[in-house]
């Protein structure tokens, strides 16, 4: 389903973000790959995982502002129940 459209601002922060986690993957990958310390690799994979929820809240937001207003005002209230299944994926 396509909802509405990002602003350039959010819409770029969250390319930001994905970057920014996509190159901790790599540097993660070419640690294992060099058997470095495990302690090391668990907390690169932290920042990946943070970095990915920071996302995650980011789209949040923006759905929670954009297409759910929009669905609610037109009466679509089947909207909560959908971000309601997303997190319980989550369990």
């Amino acid at each position: 389903m396509k909802g509405q459209q990002r602003s350039e601002d959010v819409q770029k922060n969250i390319i930001h973000r994905l970057k920014i986690a996509r190159g901790h993957l790599s540097k993660v990958i070419k640690m294992v790959e060099n058997q470095d310390y495990c302690l090391d690799v668990i907390h690169q994979s932290q920042a990946i995982q943070s970095s990915l929820k920071k996302v995650d809240g980011l789209l949040l937001n923006n759905h929670l502002k954009t297409c759910v207003i929009a669905q609610v005002r037109e009466g679509k209230v089947e909207a909560v129940e959908e971000i309601m299944t997303v997190f319980k994926k989550q369990e």
